[in-house]
């Protein structure tokens, strides 16, 4: 996943657009040494599941693939919203389709 730090992030923080989709940043609340262990773990679990597919290892792949699930719940960027005034998660959609529309195409202009 590229970085949120190359793609315009919406106005609240809330999400960074990549090809015109919205992508839910993790959550500014947390602590810079919990989030960068929750990074690194991250990481690491994508690296492993890169390792199972290469090996062709369904059961490495699986469990690599829950370490990223995890490690991007922990991170907010998946489950819950880790904002509290009750705004939709509109994660993964196209910008077009959200709230956000006419902000992002103001970009371009």
């Amino acid at each position: 996943m590229p970085s949120p730090d190359n793609y315009p992030a919406t106005p609240d923080g809330r999400y960074f657009v990549v090809k015109g989709r919205l992508w839910r940043t993790s959550n500014p609340g947390l602590a810079p040494e919990e989030r960068q262990r929750l990074v690194d773990a991250l990481m690491k679990a994508r690296r492993e599941v890169a390792a199972a597919l290469r090996a062709r290892d369904g059961k490495a792949e699986r469990a690599a693939r829950k370490a990223v699930d995890d490690a991007k719940h922990a991170l907010g960027e998946r489950g819950p919203v880790w904002w509290t005034d009750g705004a939709p998660d509109v994660n993964r959609r196209m910008v077009a389709d959200t709230p956000y529309a006419d902000w992002f195409a103001s970009l371009s202009q």
